[in-house]
């Protein structure tokens, strides 16, 4: 019984001491400000919208549709001003919305999705990244999601993956991490409400979130409202103490977020192996 006894104070004391080690280092460890990433959606049918959307101060991403009017030039011009580059891909919507060209759809087989992926890309010069425009019903499907991100996978440059997450059933960033395709997902839309102070309300979400997960990702358009009101809020940034990301940046710095929580934890996983009968 005393031993029995001995042993469990002794697993208590192990514990409160990696407790206190792990806090220490929590504490030691410089406290690194809140990130946001904002991409612009929707690039590339608009030459005007597009123009002033290139405006925007700050790392602001932004992602075209693939073989609009003015995607290719758009895309030229925002690589050449030192801003990051997506594929904004057209997938199946659950709600039969007009996709535009370029779409993928639940009833392509692997082949004919993959070519029209590939061409698509093609189709917009410096891609970095891809997100997807609409796609409640294909990003909802696991199978259709695997031959996408095989496609990305396969290509000698390395893409990144957002989620737009148009569904709350969508799979899209489980799968793309199951292909180790770098990835992250959009956590606020800022204008589905085209109105000002919607807008605003939504930014101001976004920063909220960022203070307290660390960071944000947030998809707006190249509306005139939303261009407005991110000029007026952008600059504003560093004064309340938030950075503005590229959206690579935004998934490098969760990625290393995420490994040093796992490392900090891996701890409590040899004690709990350790204190099993």
């Amino acid at each position: 019984m005393n031993g029995r006894r001995h042993s469990l104070l002794r697993k208590m004391w192990l514990a409160l001491s990696l407790t206190a080690l792990l806090c220490g280092a929590a504490l030691a460890e410089p406290r690194q400000p809140p990130v946001i990433a904002v991409i612009i959606d929707d690039m590339g049918n608009h030459e005007t919208w597009g123009e002033a959307a290139l405006e925007l101060p700050g790392a602001v991403t932004y992602a075209f549709l693939p073989h609009t009017p003015y995607a290719a030039s758009l895309a030229e011009k925002t690589h050449a001003r030192g801003r990051q580059v997506m594929l904004h891909l057209p997938m199946d919507s659950a709600d039969g919305n007009a996709l535009g060209p370029g779409a993928l759809t639940l009833h392509m087989d692997e082949s004919e999705l993959q070519q029209t992926l590939t061409e698509n890309l093609q189709a917009v010069p410096y891609v970095e990244g891809i997100n997807n425009h609409m796609g409640s019903l294909l990003t909802r499907h696991p199978g259709a999601m695997a031959w996408v991100m095989e496609a990305i996978s396969a290509r000698q440059d390395q893409l990144f993956f957002i989620d737009s997450r148009t569904t709350r059933e969508t799979v899209a960033q489980a799968v793309a991490q199951e292909y180790r395709i770098p990835s992250s997902r959009r956590n606020v839309f800022l204008d589905n409400d085209r109105d000002p102070a919607a807008i605003r309300a939504q930014f101001s979400q976004l920063l909220d979130l960022a203070r307290q997960e660390g960071s944000a990702v947030a998809i707006g358009h190249p509306y005139p409202e939303t261009v407005t009101v991110l000029k007026a809020l952008l600059p504003g940034l560093q004064g309340n103490g938030i950075r503005l990301v590229r959206a690579s940046e935004m998934i490098q710095l969760q990625q290393r977020r995420n490994s040093r929580w796992q490392q900090r934890s891996s701890p409590w996983l040899r004690v709990a192996k350790s204190s099993k009968p």
